[in-house]
């Protein structure tokens, strides 16, 4: 099993177990080694149980039972709570907002043991029968149970890209004479996926069963002749509304050997896969008014990072000791605020010694630089974390939400505007909150938070976690329009979370992002000069 895999299954554990009411402190124990587990990424390949055992927060208790799970892909307490748990209210757990206590609660008062009858229920309004449920709560549940129904068989772009490569490459590796390419939804990098299509120009010959079951979704394969593979590569990546505009049927005789000589027959500038959607492309295409894209290598740093003063796996120095070896120019490091207590936000006292630290870390590097910062919690009225003598200190402040998210959009967009306003306010950070497939974020007037962005000089990030990707791309031109810079940042817990700038980049490509327009691109004098405003 993989670190995912053992995650799931010791987080499933203690729901199943807090679900029948057993010992609180075994909960916990799952719990915690679970949320440990999930900071850290460990790989567990070829580990010993004394190994496991002497990962920090991991008891001798657990690590057996991790033991366990690596050899036989389950645990024996693990099977017997499924056994005598009916499958529905399992899946009942992974409803987001409904736990095991009042997952319990439905099924002994109301006998629901699935979704579905869950769902019925709400619509019944029979919840609000319940103590401790109220219209509200129903309501929350019915929205949750919803956006798990529409988003279920689709998974994060992350998840699908490595497995799909990887069949590619095992194909290219006994049949090197074949063209083939990722098209459809993949080729124009969406965040989230639920086809993965694959064009060939001829026949595979190969068992490819071993790497297709890596991939959660059914494999579509589209073949056709050598000398129509580029015409069905631009066809078959690209929307309806993208094929509509560019006059695409003349071109179905025509032999061509890369997808850019087709936009060249069409009297078009290239139009990358990631921009074939049917938007504004076309029309930019026309007037050769597309910008060359942002690309991973202009990037000079990486802002909005989390080290062990707050929630973070690795230490200052860890942290920015890798961010060098990786080729940036500095490292931006934004702990948690104080008001973020769940997250080990940090108090005053421990922002000096942060600095302290920070200051001292500087003296042993060269050609290399950690800014201070912060990531401070945007308060319920709008304001900032700490006082003003303390937010000078900072060389540039995130601002973001984590609190109190269930808003309506007025209440969301002045919360946001005010910490926009704020003059120690340097990025907004994941202006949404949304969690992909978990979280649909609260709802905000886009326009008038960009809008305040640019009035106040403040950049806007994107969030390059493959869970958030916030701002939404589909924002990013509005924010071009208004001389908004973006922060591609990869709000990252542990030093390979730096790697995750890769996806930030790949959705910057769709909201046509350049590096003129990029907050992180600017060089470090380029960048302080910018966060003076």
């Amino acid at each position: 099993m993989n670190s995912d895999e053992i995650i799931d299954a010791l987080e499933i554990t203690a729901k199943l177990l807090e679900l029948h009411n057993e010992n609180p402190f075994k909960v916990k124990a799952y719990t915690v080694a679970a949320y440990k587990l999930s900071k850290l990424r460990y790989d567990f390949e070829g580990k010993s149980q004394e190994d496991i055992e002497a990962i920090e927060g991991i008891g001798k208790g657990i690590s057996s039972k991790i033991n366990e799970l690596i050899k036989t892909g389950s645990t024996l307490e693990l099977s017997e709570l499924l056994k005598k748990t009916p499958e529905g209210i399992v899946k009942m757990l992974g409803i987001k907002g409904l736990g095991p206590k009042k997952i319990r609660q439905l099924w002994n008062e109301l006998n629901l043991e699935s979704v579905g009858e869950l769902l019925y229920a709400c619509n019944e309004n029979r919840l609000i029968t319940l103590k401790g449920f109220g219209e509200k709560t129903q309501a929350q549940i019915k929205q949750n149970i919803e956006f798990s129904i529409h988003n279920s068989n689709k998974f994060h772009y992350a998840l699908i890209e490595k497995p799909v490569q990887n069949l590619i490459d095992f194909i290219l590796e006994h049949q090197s004479e074949l063209q083939i390419c990722v098209v459809g939804q993949l080729a124009r990098k969406y965040e989230v996926i639920d086809k993965v299509e694959i064009l060939l120009d001829g026949e595979v010959s190969l068992d490819m069963s071993a790497f297709e079951n890596k991939i959660p979704l059914k494999v579509d394969y589209f073949f056709c002749k050598p000398n129509e593979f580029f015409y069905k590569l631009v066809e078959l990546s690209s929307t309806a509304e993208h094929l509509e505009k560019i006059d695409f049927d003349s071109l179905n005789d025509t032999e061509f050997f890369d997808d850019e000589e087709i936009y060249e027959a069409l009297n078009l500038q290239y139009i990358e896969p990631e921009l074939r959607e049917g938007l504004n492309e076309v029309l930019l295409a026309k007037q050769n008014n597309i910008p060359k894209l942002i690309e991973l290598d202009d990037l000079k740093g990486v802002l909005h990072n989390h080290t062990t003063f707050s929630d973070g796996v690795h230490s200052l120095a860890e942290m920015a000791e890798y961010c060098k070896v990786l080729g940036y120019e500095y490292l931006g490091i934004s702990d948690h605020s104080r008001a973020a207590f769940y997250a080990q936000g940090l108090s005053i006292e421990k922002v000096i010694e942060q600095q302290e630290q920070i200051d001292k870390l500087n003296l042993t590097f060269s050609n290399f630089t950690v800014l201070k910062g912060i990531e401070s919690d945007i308060l319920n009225d709008g304001s900032l974390d700490y006082p003003d003598e303390v937010l000078k200190t900072f060389d540039f402040i995130v601002a973001s939400i984590h609190s109190n998210l269930k808003m309506d959009e007025e209440k969301a967009t002045k919360r946001l505007v005010k910490a926009i306003e704020n003059p120690y306010t340097s990025i907004l950070g994941h202006p949404t909150g949304r969690l992909l497939l978990a979280r649909p974020g609260y709802p905000i007037n886009f326009k008038k938070v960009i809008d305040a962005c640019a009035a106040n000089k403040v950049s806007v990030e994107l969030n390059a976690h493959p869970y958030r990707l916030d701002i939404d791309w589909r924002w990013i031109w509005y924010c071009l329009e208004k001389n908004v810079k973006i922060s591609i940042n990869p709000d990252a817990h542990r030093k390979e979370g730096f790697h995750d700038m890769y996806y930030g980049v790949c959705v910057a490509r769709k909201g046509m992002l350049s590096k003129e327009f990029c907050l992180n691109a600017l060089n470090l004098a380029e960048l302080k000069t910018f966060l003076r405003k």
